[in-house]
């Protein structure tokens, strides 16, 4: 378990203009789609509807206002969405685009004095040299560029200062938004949001901690140490603490900077297909993911071509002009490693599984992994969810990313006349335990599109999913007999259990136990209420007619008796 860097002292205040500027924004956000897309979607009142383009880009734009004036958590919010070109459209991403690279610097000089405060020393006397303009400013720390007293180029990461009271106080307003949300029954049903917003604070606040980032470097660096085609920086532990982090300088070429791949000589479509397979061994083997994939944390080092290594070039410096060879090889590059997380072994198991059903087209493997992972209601009608699977996979198989926004809209109308009942159903439920690895999984489609518009995630992940197929089948060959050993020694015992049974039988005694379906049961304990309120109705129904007999017969006899006796069977039958 990582620690909390904030274990050693009190946790910081809530800053009380920011809670309310943050949580006045939210509600509006939820009044607006309460008003416009849910109370004035009616046949009748859609046309009183502004363009839904326009309503969603002013609100991302408030939103990007907002979350540049303030930073903090609402700048991570806003890179994950700006990513998401695969679901938002484009009105809503471009709006938030500007949320990757234009948070303003900290100054100077309170930099320099958080780096003194976390590790004795000033500057000065840690490095010969100290850029101050930093090389990047992210949501919660920024990067300057530095040299070594003993002459070697690195980096230090430095977290903002105050960063710890404006992450608490976006934390105490994301929480306030859940308790929003529960009051809404369906999503309350599927998501457990106190769980949800206790996980999203333990991973946010530990993000804090780059201590325990280096820490989460190192690990990483030792699941991919076989990989020549990945590259994490390396710590400087001597001048690292909880606040700061030196390390080497990998700031090459920006993921999204796709002008300069193409002119350094490397395929944008490769460097997509290198991603992909880097998360899937992340999600699928070694379980520990890299959950924070935006393009301000992913670079691309070119490496030195064959007829350049001949003449001599060992490496490209960073920042350095690298001439154009087609097919140049190069190093995918991870770092903040502040948002790393380990799947949870009961989830591990299941998600291979849904790997090999996906890669196999396997309708009925990947409804499999849904109950093992507990992702699925109890009442899901399971042959109908396999249907509808193989349905996607026969309509949507090989289709890139790019087009598959436009064809699923296109498609909407087929699934929902054919599968009415499953997607009114709405049959899963959140996992809050794979929050943080569906949303690096959710940036890397938006990033896969930008990179190469033809991506097609189906053709990489079928030969994972075949070899996780292959090694599944040699476990369970392996396993057979040991399988065959103990079944054969429970037959040996099986002839006296059934000499058992059948003198039950003979003698009266054999009896059978039924065990219902939890939707039987949901049935069961339907009909018995209905039955105990029909009871209840019948009862209160002969106690109101002996009333109206005995009122009739003291006030006007069987005439009025009737009347009252049809007034009731009238407001009973409605």
């Amino acid at each position: 378990m990582i620690p909390d860097a904030r274990k050693d002292g009190p946790p910081p205040a809530i800053d009380p203009d920011r809670h309310r500027r943050v949580r006045r924004f939210f509600a509006g956000v939820i009044w607006h789609l309460i008003f416009w897309d849910v109370l004035l979607n009616r046949p009748p009142l859609r046309h009183l509807r502004p363009s839904t383009d326009d309503r969603w880009r002013r609100l991302a734009r408030r939103y990007r206002s907002l979350a540049l004036e303030m930073g903090g958590v609402l700048i991570k919010l806003g890179q994950f969405l700006s990513i998401r070109v695969d679901i938002l459209p484009a009105s809503v991403t471009a709006e938030l685009a500007g949320l990757q690279d234009a948070v303003p610097p900290a100054p100077t000089d309170a930099v320099l004095a958080r780096i003194q405060a976390d590790m004795g020393r000033p500057a000065a006397e840690l490095f010969a040299h100290f850029s101050t303009t930093p090389l990047g400013s992210a949501s919660l720390a920024q990067v300057h560029a530095v040299r070594l007293i003993t002459g070697e180029q690195m980096v230090v990461k430095v977290l903002r200062p105050g960063i710890e009271t404006l992450v608490e106080t976006d934390l105490s307003a994301i929480r306030l938004v859940c308790r929003w949300l529960k009051l809404y029954r369906p999503i309350r049903h599927r998501v457990d949001l106190d769980w949800l917003a206790d996980e999203f604070s333990t991973v946010t606040r530990r993000e804090l901690d780059l201590l325990a980032e280096a820490d989460a470097i190192r690990r990483f660096a030792a699941d991919f140490a076989d990989e020549p085609g990945v590259l994490v920086p390396r710590p400087h532990a001597p001048l690292c603490g909880p606040r700061t982090l030196t390390m080497e300088n990998v700031a090459y070429i920006r993921i999204a900077d796709i002008p300069a791949l193409r002119a350094a000589g490397i395929d944008p479509a490769e460097v997509a297909a290198r991603l992909q397979d880097i998360y899937m061994r992340q999600v699928f083997e070694t379980h520990f993911v890299h959950v924070d994939p935006h393009p301000g944390n992913l670079f691309v080092r070119p490496m030195p071509a064959p007829a350049e290594v001949a003449d001599g070039v060992s490496a490209f410096p960073p920042g350095d002009p690298v001439p154009h060879p087609p097919g140049r090889p190069f190093q995918l590059v991870l770092v903040d490693f502040g948002m790393a997380v380990a799947i949870p072994h009961r989830l591990r198991s299941a998600i291979r599984e849904y790997a090999i059903g996906v890669g196999l087209k396997d309708a009925r493997r990947i409804v499999k992994a849904l109950v093992s992972a507990g992702t699925l209601l109890e009442e899901t009608d399971l042959d109908r969810l396999e249907a509808a699977h193989a349905e996607i996979f026969a309509r949507f198989w090989g289709t890139p990313v790019g087009r598959m926004k436009d064809q699923a809209l296109a498609e909407a109308h087929h699934f929902l006349r054919r599968y009415r009942d499953v997607i009114y159903a709405a049959p899963f439920q959140f996992q809050a335990d794979m929050l943080f690895v569906v949303r690096a999984i959710g940036i890397l489609s938006g990033m896969a599109t930008s990179l190469d518009p033809d991506f097609d995630p189906w053709e990489r992940i079928t030969p994972h999913a075949e070899r996780y197929a292959r090694e599944e089948l040699r476990q369970r060959r392996s396993q057979w007999r040991e399988t065959a050993v103990s079944e054969g020694l429970a037959a040996l015992g099986l002839p006296g259990r059934l000499d058992q049974v059948l003198q039950k039988a003979e003698s009266g005694r054999l009896g059978v136990q039924i065990n219902f379906t939890p939707k039987a049961q949901r049935s069961i304990g339907d009909l018995e209420r209905a039955v105990r309120r029909l009871g209840w109705l019948t009862l209160t129904a002969g106690l109101i007619v002996a009333a109206a007999l005995l009122w009739a017969t003291e006030n006007g006899g069987w005439p009025l008796y009737a009347a009252a006796l049809l007034t009731l069977i009238k407001a009973i039958a409605t």
